[in-house]
């Protein structure tokens, strides 16, 4: 019997989807779109997660075009568009787009386009525009923006601080609203 790499790849999903469904785990999912999966988008996958389009909770790699996670998720995601309502772990993709708090590393092999938490955003994000509600760490960008800053450096064209309210009165804390090629708060 000549076993061919399609049929391999189809034995491979089975074994682990079925073996994740007898354990109570979901170790691997494939998807085309969040509708048209192997677990639909409440299952949270915990393992490997191969799309076109997917959308699920997870603790997983994933891989694919679009990689969508919902509710708090961990793990890697490698794609285009990556977005997430809070995500921990590693997003490379030309966006990265986190609706709530993000930590971790937001960028791609060289530089993102956007890297956006609409919260907090704890770690590193490289990108052309960098945008956290709050940012604890590291923006390096074209054009970075962070509403409020626990503690952290910002490196790029444009550096806005929005809780900066002062230029150069709080030095070495912070150092002003907006400047170019560097602003930080601590």
């Amino acid at each position: 019997m000549k076993l061919t790499m399609k049929k391999l790849i189809v034995c491979m999903a089975t074994v682990l989807a079925t073996t994740g469904a007898m354990a109570g785990t979901k170790v691997f999912n494939l998807s085309l779109t969040p509708d048209a999966s192997i677990y639909g988008r409440s299952e949270t996958i915990e393992g490997f997660t191969l799309s076109v389009w997917g959308e699920n909770p997870q603790t997983s790699l994933a891989l694919g075009l679009v990689n969508g996670t919902t509710g708090n998720s961990a793990g890697l995601c490698l794609g285009f568009l990556n977005y997430a309502d809070s995500y921990k772990g590693l997003q490379f993709g030309l966006v990265n787009y986190t609706k709530q708090d993000s930590a971790g590393w937001g960028g791609c092999f060289f530089f993102s386009f956007l890297n956006y938490a609409g919260g907090s955003m704890k770690g590193l994000y490289g990108g052309v525009v960098n945008y956290a509600g709050s940012m604890t760490g590291l923006h390096l960008g074209l054009v970075n923006y962070a509403a409020d800053a626990d503690s952290g450096v910002q490196i790029g064209l444009v550096n806005i601080i929005h809780q900066n309210k002062s230029w150069f009165s709080d030095l070495p804390d912070s150092l002003a609203p907006w400047m170019i090629f560097v602003n930080w708060r601590f």
